[in-house]
């Protein structure tokens, strides 16, 4: 909680001095799950003048959706997009024809609305119940069996994996771990988002790169320029998640976002003002 008032100190200074007049300030699984989560916005509202509000795991998927909305191939008629958090993982299918469609709740598509899925599985949970610095290859499996079984009832319901085998669905995904396997794979010496936003990775892309990455030590994911220290422990868990969505739905390759959530959040606003 002290570290994260001291970002925001410095988020409410840098607010100040581009004199900004409208924002929107939210919080997630974290803050969703937390028992003391009203004495930490208070807190923040008092030291730091800015106000968090608590968005629903729904309204979580639908600004990652609005922010990935322009890479969206629309000559594919359906699209799943995942966003790899820390506490959850939001999985959403959608239309690509009727997005954003017209009928809007809270600014969300109502096809969105029927067919959002959340799952408390993210990389932070994962590490915390498995461990995150090292990893046996059996432990990693029980971690993608457990995101299988969780995304399971998504897949019952939408039967997504008959789109993949037909070619109809794409798939993208938003969140640090893609992105970050995205980096490891072109091998830069330092990450560099203009190379990895809207990139493709094949799904046999995507297990290679997990495979080097799981057999690393933490000290040399540590020290990798793409992972580093804050996700060396994390890195492993988020390729298990990856790993379970792949299996479950054989789309064939993914679409890497360095985008989601702020971009939503400023698509929206800015479409609230006329400008989008």
């Amino acid at each position: 909680m002290a570290r994260t008032i001291d970002a925001l100190k410095i988020c409410a200074a840098k607010l100040e001095r581009r004199r900004v007049t409208r924002l929107r300030a939210i919080a997630t699984e974290a803050c969703r799950r937390a028992a003391n989560c009203s004495e930490f916005l208070e807190r923040v509202r008092l030291e730091t003048g800015i106000h968090l509000e608590i968005i629903s795991n729904l309204e979580e998927a639908n600004l990652a959706l609005f922010g990935c909305a322009p890479l969206f191939d629309r000559s594919v008629p359906h699209a799943l997009v995942f966003d790899i958090g820390g506490g959850s993982t939001e999985i959403s299918f959608l239309d690509v024809a009727a997005f954003p469609g017209k009928g809007t709740t809270n600014g969300s598509p109502e096809v969105v609305r029927a067919s959002a899925h959340s799952i408390p599985l993210g990389v932070v949970t994962l590490a915390e119940r498995h461990g995150g610095h090292h990893v046996a290859s059996d432990t990693y499996e029980t971690m993608v069996t457990e995101v299988l079984e969780a995304i399971t009832p998504f897949e019952t319901r939408h039967d997504l994996s008959a789109l993949a085998r037909s070619g109809e669905i794409q798939m993208l995904g938003t969140s640090g771990t893609v992105t970050t396997l995205a980096g490891v794979h072109k091998r830069l010496p330092r990450y560099d988002r203009s190379r990895v936003d809207g990139s493709f990775m094949d799904f046999s892309v995507v297990r290679e790169v997990s495979d080097r990455i799981i057999t690393m030590s933490y000290e040399e994911r540590a020290a990798h320029p793409c992972i580093g220290e804050e996700r060396a422990d994390l890195v492993v868990a988020g390729c298990a998640v990856l790993e379970a969505i792949c299996r479950c739905w054989p789309v064939g390759r993914l679409r890497v976002a360095d985008r989601g959530l702020r971009e939503g959040m400023l698509f929206l606003l800015m479409r609230e003002l006329g400008e989008a």
